[in-house]
């Protein structure tokens, strides 16, 4: 039934769901998926996040209301909640990688590099990123990065041009960016606030 369809599942599960269903494009990121007509939903109560987006898609004007009775908050993105890190300790390869990678988030990170020090080729790298977490390298570890941001700003005082460097970039609007879209678009600020 998904099969040349586009679809969601729990991002613990995309990995698996890719390997057994290869002909579906699987987008983790989302928090709700409609292709062709057919929507699916992701993670353990994904159910919460599908009944409102169906009501948007029938009636967007009674969308909110119904979200404001429910309190339920809709949430296009999943990117606060997925855990890169852990899909990646499913692959040895990646596993590897990731290890040298948290060694050098302060430092302008090269994939052949990366690949050398992990004993593969620089295409071995991107194959195993992309079949496991759906991205490429530099992705996993912009992902890497955002985490240690994220974790710093909740965790510590220290200013946010310290964090940017720590986490291997020069500006710190480069940070702002990237932790906006890998958060589902909370600021540096409310991150610290958490």
């Amino acid at each position: 039934m998904l099969d040349g369809r586009r679809a969601t599942t729990g991002w613990w599960l995309a990995t698996y769901f890719r390997k057994r269903c290869p002909a579906v494009t699987v987008d983790e990121t989302r928090m709700v998926t409609t292709c062709d007509g057919v929507t699916t939903a992701g993670a353990a109560f994904g159910h919460v996040g599908l009944a409102p987006a169906i009501v948007r898609m029938t009636s967007p004007a009674l969308a909110d209301p119904v979200a404001r009775y429910l309190v339920v908050d809709e949430r296009p993105s999943r990117a606060a909640y997925t855990i890169s890190a852990a899909l990646a300790r499913s692959d040895p390869v990646l596993a590897a990688f990731e290890r040298w990678a948290r060694l050098h988030l302060d430092q302008p990170i090269s994939i052949a590099e990366g690949a050398r020090a992990v004993e593969v080729g620089e295409r071995t790298l991107h194959r195993a990123v992309r079949r496991t977490l759906g991205t490429s390298p530099v992705g996993f570890v912009q992902d890497l990065r955002a985490e240690r941001a994220a974790h710093l700003l909740r965790s510590t005082d220290l200013p946010l041009d310290a964090i940017t460097r720590k986490v291997g970039y020069e500006h710190a609007d480069t940070l702002r960016i990237l932790l906006r879209e890998r958060t589902g678009g909370e600021t540096a600020g409310a991150l610290r606030r958490h």
